[in-house]
């Protein structure tokens, strides 16, 4: 397992350097040694970030943690990737993925049964109609509702979209494609 550290806004110290490593070397029980561990730590204002990505075959393991301290933001990201293994992995071998999507794991893991604990429950649903309405309204009904996302029909290709709230205040929208 190989951890690429980068930062962005601050400098990696060895104690920085060193924490990362510790904590994230805890994955190596699932990875093979060829899996890249891809590590960003940043500071924007008084947040303190980590951003840890790990490419498998078809599939992307992420998590980011926000503090006020970059220990605890460390400390908290790695819990997070293994929590998330823990719970995709039988999903993962249920699929029958082929060898290749698995090549990046632990033999060991991979035949590990793990209790499925927490699987994805839907509890609610809703129905709405949808008036067909341009992006920007449908922003502005987004703010009104105080959701961080909206599904709409779009007014100019009268497709379902989805706009949703980014960081810095902007905003985002997703459209199909076929």
């Amino acid at each position: 397992m190989r951890i690429i550290i980068s930062g962005k806004n601050i400098d990696i110290t060895d104690g920085l350097r060193q924490a990362v490593e510790d904590k994230l070397s805890k994955l190596e029980r699932y990875f093979t040694p060829e899996t890249d561990i891809i590590v960003t730590l940043s500071i924007e204002k008084e947040r303190q970030k980590i951003e840890v990505t790990i490419p498998v075959k078809g599939n992307i393991i992420r998590s980011e943690q926000v503090s006020n301290d970059m220990y605890v933001s460390i400390d908290l990201v790695e819990e997070v990737i293994e929590r998330q293994l823990k719970k995709y992995k039988n999903k993962i071998i249920d699929q029958k993925q082929s060898a290749p999507s698995l090549q990046n794991f632990q033999k060991e893991y991979i035949e590990k049964e793990i209790e499925d604990d927490e699987d994805v429950k839907i509890i609610r649903t809703k129905r709405f109609g949808m008036k067909p309405m341009y992006p920007e309204d449908a922003c502005v009904q987004m703010e009104l509702l105080g959701h961080n996302f909206f599904v709409f029909q779009n007014a100019e290709t009268e497709e379902v979209n989805v706009v949703y709230k980014r960081k810095g205040n902007t905003y985002g929208l997703i459209e199909p494609e076929f």
